[in-house]
């Protein structure tokens, strides 16, 4: 067990809180849609704490790794590394009562990764309380977003 701002919290936690500090002392640049502009849009996150249970990078992770069957190929899809997806994983899996995502070990049949029936639950509830949260401030958020700053250029 390590020690972090007065909180005993285990190595994995340790990791995640490394990579998520390394990650936020990056400049990251606004995603664009595919027509090129910058996504304006109110996201959720599910916090135990300070830890993110469920947010839209996770639910994304998930979903990624539902279509490509693995962990490793999720994270090539998403351009993130297998480090990083697998710490998401594990960390998202221990916020939960059951396994969102189960892997299986490498080796001469592969290895591989998929989504649980709790996990298809739990990303479809997510998904619901997004697109309900997103519409209950649609006005507030239409007048809030004429307050932000144009997109930087990359």
């Amino acid at each position: 067990m390590h020690h972090f701002v007065g909180h005993a919290i285990s190595d994995l936690q340790l990791e995640l809180c490394r990579l998520l500090f390394f990650q936020s002392n990056r400049i990251c640049m606004p995603k664009k849609s595919a027509k090129g502009q910058v996504q304006r849009k109110p996201r959720i996150r599910i916090l135990m704490g300070e830890m993110t249970a469920m947010g839209p990078g996770r639910a994304d992770l998930i979903d990624a790794i539902d279509r490509a069957g693995s962990i490793s190929a999720a994270a090539r899809e998403m351009k993130m590394s297998y480090r990083r997806a697998w710490l998401l994983v594990e960390t998202t899996n221990a916020s939960f009562v059951e396994p969102l995502v189960v892997a299986a070990t490498g080796g001469s049949g592969g290895g591989g990764a998929s989504i649980t029936e709790f996990g298809h639950n739990i990303v479809k509830q997510y998904r619901a309380m997004e697109r309900k949260a997103a519409e209950s401030i649609r006005a507030d958020f239409a007048v809030f977003s004429k307050s932000l700053a144009p997109p930087l250029e990359n």
